[in-house]
């Protein structure tokens, strides 16, 4: 059967993107439908303008630093729509580059809600389309729990257009996006309470990255609770929130931000229409070549959660990062129009960032999933109060752990919390994944002074 394309991909987020234009490099016919805004999530909603954000939130600390070196920063103050009006010019600036990315490099760009019809068949606009191949790569959405008043809470969606900034904001949730967003809001000057369930948020980091997290945030004037949760919101009469919590307890607020997950967006793309699986979560199942149990549909990026099926080159999970869709991405493209370059993603050595202030940034094994798989450890820990920090009032340190194997002197895992962690990380996750021991950590000549030459200079385990 002679098809319109070869690939046709259901959104342009990073992951479809990514598949669309190198699907296209290799000679293939490629169209991608997009209904709500080119980037996805990450360019829009997400990781970019957060990081604009954490940015601005970051200048507070800034002018209280600038004193100690001499410089008059009194009088400063902020000004939130600014801010929003600016990350917004950048968003849609952003949005054209990826316009022009899908359109220079030959591939049909749809911009409507897709819909399946069977295996082969789309509907856009009215419009049906065949494919041989078709890719669902439609990313997360944010989801609140059914509670009463959960329309009265606002998400990560909301969050990046307030039109103002609250003067005090309830941040529900123990994860990235959560920590992240606490930070922001208090460090641009809103009174933040950040609540979890559980007893420590960042559930699978080290554990010497959450507790140490925990007391910078403490420092910072974030009012940090644990193992409370929320019953109910109700709207008073003068506009606040009443919230009331597991106990029984009430707190006012004037925003209640939940970062308590992510659920597929499969929303009316037609998968009654054909036999796909999903798991227990509502996520896509997929093998190892990323297709689903439909031949012809394929699924990568926030929609097929973090389960690897079997026959991939690592055991760990993977994690829903936009460097992770683009790399399924340009694996998807490779499969099925360049099969000689293809090789399996390994998910186990898989750098990432948490942009909250102070910055986490973590590569390969915690301590505690390295005792788990039966290492035997030394361990190596620095904390110090930063060089720019010196000649300040603050007293904010830094954390550098290194996970080592006592028996092959390989180094498993770093994590770092403190400024530029995420900067630092990158080159030293090029190094873990080449295999370097702790020798060759010891070896190479650190640049001094900086916070990075700490990886370089760890001589005395704190741990075995």
């Amino acid at each position: 059967m002679a098809y319109d394309f070869d690939l046709f991909v259901i959104g342009a987020g990073s992951g479809g993107v990514r598949a669309a234009r190198f699907a296209a490099s290799f000679g293939a016919r490629v169209a991608v439908a997009e209904s709500r805004y080119l980037g996805g999530t990450c360019v829009n909603v997400g990781c970019v303008p957060k990081k604009l954000l954490v940015y601005a939130a970051h200048f507070q600390e800034s002018f209280a630093q600038a004193r100690g070196f001499g410089w008059t920063a009194d009088d400063v103050s902020f000004d939130w729509p600014t801010l929003i009006a600016n990350k917004n010019r950048e968003i849609l600036r952003l949005n054209e580059i990826y316009r022009s990315l899908l359109l220079t490099s030959g591939v049909k760009l749809l911009e409507g809600h897709a819909r399946l019809v069977d295996a082969h068949t789309l509907e856009v606009n009215g419009q049906q389309f065949t494919a041989a191949n078709i890719l669902i790569a439609t990313g997360g959405w944010p989801q609140v729990p059914d509670i009463p008043g959960k329309e009265l809470a606002i998400t990560s969606n909301e969050a990046f257009f307030l039109a103002a900034l609250p003067r005090r904001v309830l941040v529900v949730g123990g994860g990235y996006i959560a920590v992240e967003f606490a930070s922001i809001f208090n460090g641009l000057g809103a009174q933040t309470t950040l609540m979890y369930r559980g007893d420590l948020f960042l559930r699978g980091f080290d554990g010497s990255v959450r507790n140490h997290l925990r007391d910078e945030l403490q420092i910072s004037g974030l009012d940090l609770q644990f193992k409370r949760d929320i019953s109910q919101i109700a709207r008073q009469a003068d506009g606040t929130l009443a919230v009331t919590l597991n106990d029984g307890s009430l707190l006012e607020t004037d925003c209640v931000f939940y970062a308590t997950g992510r659920r597929p967006m499969l929303d009316q793309i037609g998968l009654d229409n054909v036999p796909i699986a999903l798991d227990d979560n509502g996520y896509i199942k997929v093998g190892a070549d990323y297709r689903s149990s439909v031949p012809s549909i394929f699924a990568i990026g926030d929609v097929i959660g973090n389960a690897i099926a079997e026959g991939t080159a690592s055991a760990r999970a993977r994690l829903q990062l936009t460097p992770v869709a683009l790399a399924e991405g340009m694996a998807v493209a490779r499969i099925l129009f360049q099969p000689e370059s293809f090789r399996p993603l390994d998910y186990s050595l898989i750098p990432t960032a948490v942009f909250s202030l102070p910055n986490i940034s973590t590569v390969g094994l915690t301590e505690e999933q390295a005792r788990s798989a039966g290492h035997k450890l030394r361990i190596f820990e620095s904390r110090f109060l930063p060089l720019k920090l010196t000649l300040t009032d603050l007293r904010h340190k830094t954390l550098m752990k290194m996970i080592v194997d006592a028996d092959s002197d390989k180094v498993l895992g770093c994590h770092m919390v403190g400024p530029d962690a995420g900067e630092i990380m990158q080159g030293i996750a090029v190094a873990i994944k080449a295999g370097a021991t702790k020798a060759v950590f010891d070896e190479t000549i650190g640049i001094h002074p900086t916070a990075a030459e700490e990886f370089v200079t760890l001589r005395t385990p704190v741990g075995a």
